[in-house]
Order: structure tokens, then C-alpha cells, then sequence
């Protein structure tokens, strides 16, 4: 398997526990978050964009 490559969520700030996105090269949206990095959760970016909109709505 290829390694992935992690990005931090720009909405993390640098003190706090950080969120980290990383796309596998079939497609899958793998998160994860800094305290427990052994925690992955997969996702689609069809349902990750679905998440994101109904987490900004008022």
C-alpha cells in the first residue's frame, strides 16, 4: 500500500488536537484525529461533502 500523505484541516488550530484528512488512491476520504492517530474512519467524498454541508447549515 502506498503511504499516504496526511494534511492537517486548516480549521485545526496548532495547541489543540488536530484533525487530519488523507485520500487513498481509490478514491476513499481516510480521517483521523491527532489524540487517538490509530483511529481511521473511511468515508466517500460524496458523503464527506454531504457531512460538511449539513455542518454548516444553520
Amino acid at each position: 500500500m502506498p503511504e499516504l500523505n496526511w494534511q492537517k484541516s486548516t480549521y485545526s488550530q496548532e495547541a489543540s488536537s488536530c484533525v487530519f484528512v488523507a485520500a487513498t488512491p481509490t478514491g476513499t476520504i481516510l480521517l483521523r484525529e491527532s489524540d487517538v492517530p490509530e483511529t481511521v474512519l473511511a468515508t466517500g467524498p460524496r458523503q464527506l461533502a454531504d457531512l460538511i454541508a449539513a455542518l454548516r447549515r444553520p
